[in-house]
């Protein structure tokens, strides 16, 4: 026994990754979610319209944080301003006096009934998007970016890796392909796989769980089609990195776990510290879940989800551009070695 306590010793010495997993990842996990996971609001963006819009602002409680006020403006702006994500709250002073919410910000909207539950004389507010603040509403477009990151990030690295396991990478090197003819060529199922996978799981999830889908299907389709780009990227970029199948998994999940706590998918982005919340700003499904939220749940337009979808072909230029360089040179080496 005592034999084999040493043998494992000296040969988890030599694997390094492995080790400074086992050491260093407990770690920085603890550090990092213990920022993240936060249900706490502190802050809630709000808009106020109407001719009071000066003197009802002046009035409201901290928690909501007046971002704009419009006197020349009313109701319909209002709504436009929470549609396009402008705002989570947005008081109607003009009148009748009115709040309107937020739905799909649940844990900001939930913390502003609360608050103005107990200021005096303040209107019962008016619910948008999401009147009952049902979680399946908000979470299910969130779920459904984290089962296309598994299937783009995990499936594609695997499929890449089982390659270089079977010797079969350096017999396409010496074929008469050109690394960027592999490159595509490797990934193009996964994306069509993807594709199909998004087309069972939308439909599922507005029959099973009442999901709305209230935006066009052409600029989720866009957000989706940039979004599977990068997770695509991603899972090449893990395949370069990686000698086997073991090593890819580990590394996918140490990609597919921050994106499950950083992304704004369980934790509102806003009650994050600010050093971490820098890193959910550079994980791909932060933008995913905003595109989704925004499209299916308020119905947001091109022009309001515009940025994060910028963002992500950005994001992916990047890593799809790593990406196509390292699987360049892990085949390059094998063709000229079989050249001369």
């Amino acid at each position: 026994m005592w034999a084999m306590v040493l043998k494992e010793f000296r040969q988890l010495r030599r694997d390094r990754r492995t080790l400074a997993m086992m050491i260093m990842i407990p770690l920085l996990l603890l550090v990092v979610f213990g920022y993240a996971a936060s249900f706490d609001v502190d802050e809630i963006p709000t808009i106020v319209v109407g001719p009071a819009a000066e003197e009802v602002a002046d009035g409201l409680p901290e928690l909501l944080v007046v971002t704009e006020t419009l006197t020349g403006a009313g109701r319909t702006e209002a709504v436009e301003a929470l549609r396009d994500g402008e705002a989570v709250a947005a008081i109607v002073a003009g009148g009748t006096p009115e709040i309107l919410l937020d739905g799909g910000e649940l844990f900001a909207a939930r913390a502003a009934v609360t608050a103005l539950a107990r200021v005096p004389q303040a209107p019962e507010p008016t619910v948008l998007f999401n009147p009952d603040l049902s979680t399946p509403v908000v979470m299910i477009p969130a779920i459904i970016g984290l089962i296309l990151v598994f299937v783009g990030t995990v499936a594609t690295s695997l499929g890449v890796v089982r390659e270089r396991q079977a010797g079969t990478l350096e017999q396409l090197a010496v074929m008469p392909f050109r690394p960027r003819d592999v490159f595509v060529g490797k990934i193009l199922p996964y994306l069509l796989v993807a594709a199909i996978d998004l087309g069972i799981i939308l439909p599922a999830a507005m029959l099973l769980f009442d999901v709305p889908f209230r935006g066009s299907p052409l600029v989720f389709a866009l957000g989706a089609a940039v979004f599977l780009t990068v997770t695509l990227g991603v899972g090449v970029l893990i395949s370069t990195v990686s000698q086997n199948q073991g090593q890819a998994i580990q590394l996918a999940i140490m990609t597919l776990l921050p994106q499950v706590l950083l992304s704004g998918m369980m934790f509102p982005l806003d009650s994050m510290a600010e050093g971490v919340r820098w890193i959910a700003y550079g994980l791909p499904l932060t933008y995913f879940v905003q595109i989704s939220r925004g499209v299916m749940v308020r119905g947001a337009p091109l022009e309001a989800v515009a940025l994060p979808i910028l963002l992500l072909a950005v994001l992916g230029l990047a890593v799809f551009g790593l990406a196509a360089l390292r699987f360049r040179r892990d085949l390059a080496p094998a063709g000229e070695g079989a050249a001369s």
